[in-house]
């Protein structure tokens, strides 16, 4: 392959106020939403295809925070996301059935590591997307979504496809029914346009089609034949998984004992899918223990050191402490998924109890995701900046 294409260097993780500019249906239930970002952010906003924004709202007199995956191909001056209703979800429901154009919600700058390792973009600039090569000969990707998982994918797939007279794109894609299929046209239109080398295959849980073998659920048995009859495992350069975390979970483990190496396999997910540990929007109430039984957690962030006490009894998180005595510290979703509030740690020891965002490097490196990172010591020092 080719020298890659470097991401936007890593930047703190600020929010801005962007106005909605328009809203699409892509499905009853999921909607397209477009901001417009103002010439003097437009560098902030500059992306990779296959990262994603965190929104902040205040919806009836409570903070939500929520990642939502960029759905289209770099474009200077606006970013747009889909969101999916989920069953109970405020901020989803609140963006489908109340959100207008011309409301205003604060908005992350891009971050996210679920994007491609071959040269396929140069943030902005179409020319210098053309002009790349992907790789002497062919390159042949994968990508397997659930649901609202083809967020990313839909740009990633739109960006090697243009940028590659030889790449070729596989997407199995997994819904209930045809109604539920999102971008359902704009894959459509992929297929026309790159016949010979962009190839889709939608399997429907609920609906019965002509060929069994796209029809019910993808199980461990179901994603074995997919793999044996309409995939080219050996030559496929990267694997793009998104959706519920035990689709991607299957899919990873399937991959790894057919032989695909860890570092061809890229992945996303919605939440952990684990109930017992809901995902949070604000650090929970704790204090110091008065008799001193404390943890010194201690923390740059913008060049600015903070400190705060943590009793060893609450086994309170990094991020949660950290918000206690400074609210900007970032974060998104609080389950371990999205890594907004990655940082390094310099001194102490800890244990990290979820991962789904760091790649090896990083943890080997000493980045941590703070949300999820508790400290073992009497004390620890983290870098946000770092």
């Amino acid at each position: 392959m080719t020298e890659t294409t470097a991401a936007p260097a890593k930047r703190r993780a600020t929010f801005n106020a962007l106005e909605v500019s328009e809203l699409r249906k892509l499905t009853d239930d999921s909607v397209e939403v477009t901001f417009a970002v103002p010439d003097e952010l437009a560098d902030d906003y500059d992306y990779l295809p296959g990262q994603y924004v965190a929104l902040r709202k205040e919806i009836d007199g409570q903070e939500l925070r929520r990642s939502y995956s960029i759905c289209a191909v770099p474009q200077r001056g606006e970013i747009r996301v889909a969101v999916k209703k989920d069953l109970g979800g405020k901020f989803s429901t609140w963006a489908n059935e109340r959100l207008e154009v011309g409301e205003r919600i604060d908005v992350m700058n891009p971050q996210g590591a679920f994007t491609s390792r071959t040269g396929i973009t140069s943030m902005n600039n179409p020319d210098a997307v053309a002009a790349q090569a992907v790789k002497d000969g062919q390159v042949d990707l994968v990508a397997l979504a659930a649901g609202s998982g083809i967020t990313p994918i839909m740009a990633i797939a739109k960006s090697v496809l243009a940028a590659s007279e030889t790449a070729r794109f596989s997407l199995i894609y997994a819904n209930r029914s045809a109604m539920d299929v999102m971008f359902a046209e704009e894959i459509g239109d992929l297929k026309d346009k790159y016949p010979s080398r962009f190839a889709v295959y939608h399997v429907l849980s609920r609906e019965q089609r002509v060929a069994p073998l796209l029809s019910g659920r993808i199980d461990a048995e179901k994603l074995e034949t997919l793999l044996d009859r309409v995939i080219d495992v050996e030559n496929t350069d990267e694997w793009f998984l998104c959706g519920p975390f035990e689709l991607v979970q299957m899919a990873r483990d399937t991959l790894s004992e057919r032989g695909v190496a860890d570092d061809d396999v890229r992945f996303e997910l919605f939440t952990t899918g684990r109930p017992e540990r809901p995902q949070g929007d604000a650090g929970r109430p704790i204090e110091a223990d008065p008799s001193g039984d404390n943890v010194t957690i201690e923390f740059t962030l913008d060049g600015t050191t903070g400190k705060v006490e943590s009793p060893k009894s609450a086994h309170e998180t990094i991020l949660n402490a950290a918000l206690r005595v400074r609210s900007d510290v970032p974060f998104a979703c609080a389950g371990g998924v999205c890594g907004t509030c990655r940082a390094k740690v310099t001194e102490g020891e800890f244990t990290m109890e979820e991962n789904y965002a760091l790649e090896k490097d990083e943890v080997d490196n000493g980045y941590i995701l703070t949300c999820q990172t508790r400290p073992t010591g009497d004390a620890i020092t983290v870098d946000f900046d770092a």
